[in-house]
């Protein structure tokens, strides 16, 4: 997995970066800032805790699955998901200010989405919310990390592909990391300001 501490380094070394982990770093405007096309490969996102009010910045990152935005304060603007990420499979939204039905209504668009958490958003306290969302939402086979019969998402699925990435990329991320592991020791605490800068002005 990519953070802070490796990113300057795989963008210089022109890195296939497929997971990304940028939680709780702040934004000043709620807004993602300085993640570019260059990510084209990316598949999982995880900006959880960062401020965000807003997901309209993201660039087109069609080969991604999983997005988890939790606990940030999104309230709208979702539409933006289903024309960047347009593949994605999996989406964490808990803990949002999202209200209502129509605030999800634009992910009808996103033909592959399989699971949706809503967890700690007022949404859920909506009457026959979950009969509703399923309705609204028909391509959907987890809600909050259950089914339309109520049944558990097995770990296996939610977490599958997060283990195929790391199993593709054990070999390539060894030698990656036998090659910088030296410089990141004597550079991490230089260079982590200059990564937080690149994210969130």
């Amino acid at each position: 997995r990519l953070s802070f501490t490796r990113l300057h380094f795989a963008v210089r070394a022109r890195t296939i970066v497929k997971e990304l982990v940028l939680d709780n770093c702040r934004s000043n405007e709620g807004k993602i800032e300085g993640l570019t096309d260059e990510f084209e490969e990316l598949e999982f996102l995880s900006t959880i805790n960062v401020g965000l009010t807003s997901v309209a910045n993201l660039p087109k990152l069609n080969k991604l699955k999983k997005l988890e935005l939790s606990d940030n304060r999104i309230s709208g603007g979702l539409e933006v998901l289903a024309e960047k990420c347009p593949n994605l499979t999996h989406l964490n939204l808990s803990g949002n200010k999202i209200k209502d039905l129509s605030t999800i209504e634009p992910l009808k668009k996103l033909e592959s989405l399989k699971s949706l958490d809503l967890f700690n958003c007022e949404v859920t306290n909506l009457n026959d919310y979950r009969e509703n969302v399923f309705k609204l939402l028909p391509q959907l086979t987890y809600l909050d990390g259950y089914d339309k019969e109520d049944k558990e998402a097995p770990d296996s699925d939610a977490e599958a592909y997060v283990e195929g990435l790391d199993d593709d990329e054990d070999d390539e991320d060894g030698m990656f990391a036998k090659s910088l592991t030296d410089t990141v020791l004597q550079d991490v605490s230089v260079f982590k300001p200059r990564l937080r800068n690149l994210f969130f002005h």
